[in-house]
């Protein structure tokens, strides 16, 4: 049973400092919104407006790709399992001080190709790789603990990622040719692999408790366990050969199988529902991504749409839904009754999205324009996420409970 709208179990009376270190979703979530938006000022200073950054030796586009996905998406994996692994096996996982220690183990990583060419790629290699080894470990101690091995699924995406780095770290230094293709790549298919996975779990319950009335959902398992198959297909395909018509091949059919399953899951009444809605579009983005990958092979539009179509779509919406929803009820607030403003972060996002990804179909000639207005909307959506959510994020919850 999966449990992250913050029915937690609850903690030894123990001090372990400020609000902001007793739960991992506090830290974490926080500065993945704050850093969203200055990694994206950053990159915007950058393709936009022409201004010269030196991140130690890696390109602007290249830190870009590799801080949105191994800074921004795994700050927000971080915080989530942190939290909802606590809840899976009523164990400890990392609270206080040692919080605060893997907290800056990921900033410190975020910071460090911030200096320029004053410290090398390598100690920042070693810094970001650390850290996720430290996080998969965390996470992994408690559900051997409680033999929860059904999750090791999960936390094993972690170890895995921590490969795509490495990967990507090895080709920046020369030692692996095809190294930062092959992992930023493959995180990303990883990535989208683990947020499958996740809302195969959660999103049906997501659905039918967030809607007034009752909704009858269907799940069907040949569609669970071909999809994932497939997409592991398409991660191999596309990454690791030229055969260019088969990655086109498996991309048209993940996205029938996932439009398959998205309609087993609608129901009208979600449009009523903010932080239901939102998880929608966001899947609806992934089955557009799947699309896209199979025309940029076949009509020869730009690969980065239907890259754009999973991260600033599928993984942009679907980590501000889920943030804003997990911090509602780890702070002791109504899941089902979100502050009015988060609606209009959603529809900001989402028309962003828009912007960066369909508006291009119609008119390249003004691509420019579509990633420079993507970008501001991608950092007013955040910027409201902050304003709303730090309060709650820095301080206890207002039931008096744990957490």
């Amino acid at each position: 049973m999966l449990n992250i709208d913050g029915e937690i179990v609850e903690s030894k009376p123990t001090d372990f400092g400020p609000p902001v270190l007793r739960l991992g979703f506090r830290p974490f979530f926080l500065a993945a919104g704050v850093f969203s938006i200055l990694a994206m000022m950053i990159w915007m200073a950058s393709f936009v407006f022409s201004v010269e950054f030196s991140f130690s030796g890696i390109s602007p586009s290249l830190w870009h790709a590799h801080e949105m996905m191994f800074g921004y998406v795994v700050a927000v994996v971080a915080g989530f399992l942190l939290t909802a692994i606590k809840n899976w096996t009523g164990e400890e996982v990392l609270r206080g001080k040692a919080l605060a220690f893997l907290f800056i183990l990921w900033l410190v990583a975020r910071l460090l190709p911030l200096t320029g060419f004053m410290i090398p790629v390598e100690i920042i290699a070693v810094v970001d790789v650390a850290f996720l080894f430290l996080l998969a470990v965390v996470c992994l101690r408690p559900v051997l603990k409680v033999k929860q091995y059904k999750q090791i699924g999960i936390v094993s995406k972690l170890f895995l990622l921590m490969l795509c780095n490495v990967v990507f770290y090895l080709g920046i230094m020369g030692v692996v040719a095809e190294g930062v293709q092959w992992g930023l790549y493959s995180a990303l298919y990883m990535i989208i692999a683990l947020i499958f996975v996740m809302m195969r779990r959660v999103m049906p319950m997501f659905i039918q408790n967030g809607v007034d009335g009752d909704v009858e959902l269907k799940n069907r398992a040949w569609v669970d366990h071909s999809s994932l198959v497939l997409l592991v297909c398409l991660w191999i395909s596309d990454v690791f050969t030229e055969y260019d018509n088969l990655t086109a091949i498996f991309a048209v059919l993940l996205t029938l199988l996932h439009t398959l399953r998205l309609t087993g899951w609608y129901t009208k009444k979600i449009w009523s529902k903010s932080l239901v809605w939102v998880l929608v579009a966001a899947y609806a983005s992934f089955i557009l991504g799947f699309a896209l990958k199979a025309l940029s092979i076949t009509s020869g539009i730009s690969p980065f749409l239907s890259i754009h179509a999973f991260t600033a779509g599928g993984i942009g919406l679907l980590t501000i839904g889920m943030m804003s929803r997990v911090s509602l009820g780890h702070t002791g607030r109504n899941v089902f009754e979100p502050p009015a403003i988060v609606f209009w972060s959603f529809m900001i996002l989402l028309m962003g999205v828009i912007v960066r990804v369909v508006f291009p179909l119609f008119n390249m000639d003004l691509y420019i324009y579509w990633i420079a207005i993507s970008q501001v909307l991608w950092m007013l959506a955040f910027a409201i996420f902050v304003f709303v959510y730090a309060p709650m994020l820095l301080s206890a919850r207002i039931d008096g409970r744990d957490g």
